[in-house]
């Protein structure tokens, strides 16, 4: 497409999205909300001295709930966990691999055990994403990931990354406002 400037649309797009739908869905959330979990067995981001998994990832008071191989089916999530898989897996590693952010890992992360702090971090996680990519040319974009990422994908262009990460900010995003409907109309006890 000539004349095109790639990187704008690619961040118009999702900040489109953002702006327009996930993050004002994201207002107000509580903690209650953060920690509720739908279902018994769900996995969640608990305090270290109350979380049962053999596996306990993260560095400091809070961990995430998490065994692998996944079972199947996999458990349900709560909005703690999945702000967190967004925070860690999505942007937080990408940042660190592509743009010189500070590293993110499940097993080193310090998750974050309020809503209010977890939104502050996907806040300045997603504008240094959506400032990253806007910072990419057209040829940028079809630089290949490299080593940032698993060896199957290195020989992916950027611009394949950058498409997956908006597409798990949509999907992850929706889970959340989902959650967030089944939360406002649970049944109440008695």
């Amino acid at each position: 497409m000539t004349g095109t400037d790639l990187p704008h649309e690619l961040v118009e797009q999702i900040d489109w999205h953002w702006r327009g739908q996930l993050r004002p869905r994201l207002e107000g959330l509580t903690d209650e909300e953060y920690f509720w979990e739908p279902v018994a067995g769900a996995w969640s981001v608990r305090r270290r001295t109350e979380s049962t998994a053999e596996i306990q990832p993260g560095s400091g008071e809070w961990t995430i709930d998490w065994v692998w191989p996944e079972p199947a089916p996999a458990p349900v999530t709560t909005i703690a966990w999945r702000l967190s898989h967004l925070l860690v897996g999505v942007l937080g590693a990408r940042l660190a691999g592509h743009f010189d952010g500070e590293p993110h890992d499940y097993n080193t992360y310090d998750y974050p055990g309020t809503a209010v702090e977890a939104l502050q971090r996907l806040d300045t996680l997603y504008a240094r994403w959506r400032d990253g990519v806007a910072s990419w040319s057209d040829a940028d974009l079809a630089v290949p990931v490299g080593a940032a990422e698993p060896p199957q994908y290195a020989a992916s262009p950027r611009i394949t990354l950058v498409l997956h990460i908006s597409r798990e900010l949509i999907h992850h995003g929706a889970e959340i406002a989902l959650l967030r409907d089944l939360y406002a109309h649970r049944p109440l006890a008695g």
